[in-house]
Order: structure tokens, then C-alpha cells, then sequence
């Protein structure tokens, strides 16, 4: 194990590639799989959301794929077939990690192709048929894909399963069954998951072998929760939740921040609250088109936005720079979606907060939470959008109000929503009156 990249057997292409983007050591996940990784071994990964997964796969596919730019590409018998595959859970991840990859392959030329729903089948087919090295998919448009003939597994060597427990929540089982059988001459097998459930032992213990079972977290903490995450719960009216979050967004220091939501409903009218209150807000779930998720996703990204309301179809994976807030509007349903919601900020060892709403009807879920993961908090403390704790806890300056720009806020829908408001109370011009005194039809209906 070696404290930088470049002391690894990586090509010079590679650690290039790494410096550029500013990756100069591995983190604990990435050094304990790369040398067995690179040696062709089959690797179970287990480690805390947020901790570099991505690379820790996406460098070993990068070394061991043949690429048009290579010496050995003229005689390699399968140009243009896919030579690795990896299988994500959520369309939002295989974006990123193809993404990701991308930026992996330096000047080499490797093609990497994101394959998902919700996008027409045109442009991925197209893509396949000039060649690719490197295929990122969700297992339904991936099969689909498969079942059409566009897409050739027989030649693919390497398999990556990403977010394995997610997949398995899915209901995705027998499509990863499916995609694992399909691919008879694969010589290396990686399955990287936050937790490990029986279900996923057993599917390892069947595609896999040998695997070499790496986890960097605690043994006695199975679903450890990022230990850098100030976690706060607060007991919370649901008539009064938008005004706490409206008030917590206006926090000292608070940067782009995540607020989870369970139901898609909920989602999009918490979105369409925070913008009727002055805030930067874009909602993600899955109700939207895929256009409108990635544009939300891509506005988030570059500062378009700072608030990114969002159903737990974000919750996995997703890598986002510098969130300071995750915020729990609902309660999440289990212990495994709390780690992976707050999982969004504290990443790569940074400092994150974590606020959890809990309702009356909720308390019992989140001692079940709380006990499952040993969080050790106490019990929720009523709380309301004027409390005093409230403010002090999460650093509210004191005057703040549930909008930010209350003139713009309240006036904006006025003016788009009802027109002749304006007309009705603002002062008539000389020319209005004028047209004003000369409709007057009393003398045409003498007449008549």
C-alpha cells in the first residue's frame, strides 16, 4: 500500500490524470482495493457513503481496458465491444460515475457510454455501434438494451456492482442475476455497497471468487454513520415545518444544502414554498422527466441554485461538492436511508450538519433509528419556527423571518398571477384618464 498514486503501478496517463483533479493520495477504501483490484482479484467493498467507492473501481477498469490509443489496440481481437461494465442503482449515479470515469481515462481515448432510462434508445444505440470500452448502466435500460441486440455482454471482462444493498431495495435482483450470467467470460467481479445485507452475501457468494472482503468501517458498527455529520432532531408540527426549514436555510454559514422528503408530493410543494419565499430551490423526484431532473441536478451542481429538495432517489451516491446542510423534512423510513440521506454532506472529510423533523406520528420510527444505529441522541425536543433553542442551536440570526426577500416573495405572484391588480391601485396616468372619460355610451343609447 503506498501513501500517493503515483508510487501505485498506475500508468502515467492515469496519475496524470489524477493530479489534474487534484487526487494526489488514496483514501483508506481506495488503498486497501487497488493493489488487489489491480491484480485481477474479485473485491468486496464496504465503506461509509462518501468515501471514494468510485475511484477505487473506476481506476482498475481505467488500467486493465485496451484503448484505441494504445499500442496493443491493433491487434486486439474485440475492438469496439464493451470490455467493462458498471451497474448502478439510480440514473443521477450512472451520470456521475461515467462522469467520473471519464475524467479517468486521460488521452488514451477510452470511450465510456452512460446508459439509463428516461432518454431516448437512439443515441445510446448509435454510441455502441461506433464502439465503446467502457458501459455504465441501470440494469433495466441495460437489458433492455441486451434483449434488443445493441449492446453485446459476451466479451466483457470486468463487472462492477455499485451500490449493491440499494439495488436490492430496488427490487433489481433478478435484472443483476440476469446481467451476471449474460457475461460467461468475466474475469473479475467488484461489488461495493454501504452495508451488507444476507441477500447480497448470497449473490456473492454465487457470481463471485474468492472475493476479498475489504471494509473500513467499525466491525461493531455494521451502519456507522459519517462521524463528522453535528446531528441535530427536532420535534416538529407539520403545519410549522416549512417556516423551521424557511428560517434554518438563513443559517450562519450554510451552503448548498439537501432537503429529503419521502413522498413525491411533498417534495415538489416544499420546493415550490422555498421559491415563493426568495430561495434558490430546485426540486428532484420521480414524477419529473429525466430532462428536468438532470437540469435540477446541473443547477445545483454549478450554484444556480443552493437548495435541492430531493426524494431519496438522490440519496444514493450522488457526489456533490461542499453541502453543509442535510436536511430530513421527513422522517426517513428506516436506519439505512438516514445513513444514506445525511451520507450527502461530511464527505471526504469535511464538516456537515444534519437536521431531522420528526413528527408526532413519527416518534417511533426514529427510536427504532436511533437505536439502530446507536446514534445515542436524545429525545426529541418539541420545537417550533420562534423557539429559542432553535435559533441558538442552528446559529439563526435573531430576526429572521420564514422568506428571505419578503417585498419580492409576496409581490412576484401578485404581478404574474393577477394583472389588473396593478392597474386597480397604482396611479392612472393622464392618458388613461383621458381614455377613461371619453367611454361614455349614455348618448348612444338615447339615441337608439
Amino acid at each position: 500500500m503506498s501513501p500517493t498514486f503515483a508510487e501505485l503501478p498506475l500508468r502515467a496517463t492515469t496519475i496524470e490524470a489524477l493530479n489534474s483533479h487534484g487526487f494526489i493520495s488514496p483514501f483508506a477504501i481506495q488503498e486497501m482495493v487497488l493493489p488487489i483490484a489491480l491484480g485481477d482479484g474479485d473485491v468486496i467493498g464496504q465503506a461509509k457513503t462518501g468515501t471514494g467507492k468510485t475511484l477505487a473501481f473506476g481506476i482498475p477498469l481505467v488500467e486493465r481496458v485496451v484503448a484505441p490509443q494504445d499500442p496493443e489496440w491493433k491487434d486486439f481481437e474485440h475492438q469496439g465491444l464493451p470490455q467493462a461494465l458498471v451497474v448502478v442503482p439510480t440514473r443521477e449515479l450512472c451520470v456521475q460515475v461515467a462522469k467520473d470515469i471519464s475524467e479517468l481515462a486521460g488521452t488514451r481515448g477510452i470511450r465510456v457510454l452512460a446508459v439509463y432510462g428516461g432518454r431516448a434508445f437512439e443515441p445510446q444505440i448509435e454510441q455502441l455501434q461506433v464502439g465503446v470500452e467502457i458501459v455504465v448502466g441501470t440494469p433495466g435500460r441495460l437489458l433492455d438494451l441486451y434483449r434488443q441486440g445493441q449492446l453485446k455482454l459476451s466479451k466483457v471482462a470486468r463487472l462492477v456492482l455499485d451500490e449493491a444493498d440499494e439495488m436490492l431495495d430496488l427490487g433489481f435482483l433478478p435484472d443483476v442475476e440476469k446481467i451476471f450470467t449474460s457475461t460467461p467470460i468475466r474475469q473479475q467481479t467488484m461489488l461495493f455497497s454501504a452495508t451488507m445485507p444476507g441477500d447480497i452475501i448470497a449473490l456473492a457468494r454465487r457470481f463471485m471468487s474468492q472475493p476479498v472482503h475489504i471494509r473500513t468501517q467499525e466491525n461493531n458498527d455494521e451502519s456507522a454513520v459519517v462521524s463528522r455529520v453535528e446531528q441535530h432532531v427536532l420535534r416538529a408540527h407539520a403545519l410549522d415545518k416549512i417556516e423551521m426549514l424557511a428560517r434554518i436555510l438563513q443559517a450562519d454559514g450554510r451552503g448548498p444544502t439537501m432537503v429529503f422528503c419521502r413522498t413525491k408530493r411533498t417534495c415538489q410543494k416544499t420546493s415550490d414554498d422555498l421559491l415563493e419565499r426568495g430561495f434558490k430551490a430546485a426540486a428532484i423526484h420521480g414524477d419529473l422527466g429525466q430532462s428536468a431532473r438532470e437540469k435540477a441536478l446541473a443547477d445545483f451542481k454549478a450554484g444556480k441554485s443552493d437548495v435541492l429538495v430531493a426524494t431519496d432517489v438522490a440519496a444514493r451516491g450522488i457526489d456533490i461538492d461542499g453541502i453543509t446542510h442535510v436536511i430530513n423534512y421527513q422522517c426517513p423510513e428506516d436506519d439505512k436511508t438516514y445513513v444514506h440521506r445525511i451520507g450527502r454532506t461530511a464527505r471526504a472529510g469535511a464538516h456537515g450538519i444534519g437536521v431531522t423533523f420528526v413528527d408526532w406520528d413519527d416518534m417511533a420510527r426514529w427510536s427504532m433509528i436511533n437505536q439502530s444505529l446507536k446514534l445515542g441522541l436524545a429525545e426529541p425536543i418539541e420545537t417550533y419556527s420562534s423557539s429559542e433553542h432553535l435559533y441558538t442551536s442552528m446559529k439563526i440570526p435573531v430576526g429572521s423571518t420564514g422568506r428571505m426577500s419578503p417585498s419580492k416573495a409576496v409581490d412576484a405572484p401578485a404581478r404574474s398571477h393577477s394583472p389588473k391588480m396593478k392597474t386597480a391601485h397604482a396611479p392612472k396616468t393622464p392618458q388613461e384618464q383621458k381614455v377613461a372619460r371619453n367611454r361614455i355610451r349614455t348618448k348612444r343609447f338615447t339615441e337608439s
